[in-house]
């Protein structure tokens, strides 16, 4: 039985992607901030909750030890959580502490979770990891005309997803026998950054988890340190 964690799974992109896991026979571990959505989300999926904030060293660190006292280890590890903070009219936040909050998730979150998790990730036969980035992360991205992210203007969001980008560079490089990957979900309808996904002029959250759930499916000869999307890979 494969194991898998996926952080901010109680809504959106996350949640769709636990709920293909656990059609696809994966013990799903849901993390979320919020126990009462976490445990509703996790009773609706058949999956397991457990309490995470990525923002928070104690908090990942529980979740992690919860894991590993279940004793289900841990096979794949699914980096979901991420926001967009939004000022005045839906633009960016500009200011220090929201800047510094969306880096703190969106990066430096990544690294919490994945240090935390590396003592039984390492204990699999095959394991994976899969950073959920962007386009608008992808310096190749936004400079390709053809491109909607070479259109969209995005400082912080872009910017952290772009270091989420060579985080997974960098780790794929110091654990080779990990498969390491980014993914680009596409453009989806979520709540991101406090908008309606109803009005959202992005594609439903079930079809984007297809090619994050195909990502954290990979055998040990998947491709590891690659940038990759429904077409392919994608350029960094």
């Amino acid at each position: 039985m494969t194991t898998t964690l996926v952080t901010g799974a109680n809504k959106g992109l996350g949640k769709e992607t636990a709920r293909l896991l656990v059609q696809a026979g994966h013990t799903v571990w849901l993390g979320a901030r919020d126990e009462e959505r976490g445990h509703a989300a996790a009773d609706e999926l058949g999956a397991r909750f457990v309490q995470l904030d990525v923002t928070d060293d104690a908090s990942v660190a529980r979740a992690l030890a919860t894991i590993e006292e279940a004793g289900t280890g841990l096979d794949v590890l699914v980096n979901n959580a991420g926001i967009a903070m939004r000022g005045e009219g839906m633009t960016e936040a500009m200011d220090g502490p929201s800047v510094l909050s969306v880096f703190d998730t969106n990066a430096v979150g990544v690294v919490r979770v994945t240090q935390a998790a590396l003592p039984l990730l390492e204990q699999s036969d095959a394991p994976v990891v899969v950073n959920v980035s962007s386009a608008l992360g992808s310096f190749w991205a936004t400079h390709e005309p053809s491109r909607p992210a070479s259109r969209f203007v995005s400082i912080v969001y872009g910017a952290s997803k772009a270091a989420v980008s060579m985080l997974t560079v960098q780790y794929a490089r110091a654990y080779p026998h990990i498969r390491i990957n980014a993914v680009e979900p596409g453009i989806t309808a979520t709540e991101l950054g406090g908008g309606d996904p109803g009005s959202h002029p992005g594609r439903d959250a079930a079809e984007s988890a297809r090619v994050v759930v195909a990502l954290a499916t990979v055998g040990p000869d998947g491709p590891t340190g690659t940038f990759q999307e429904d077409a392919g890979e994608l350029g960094w």
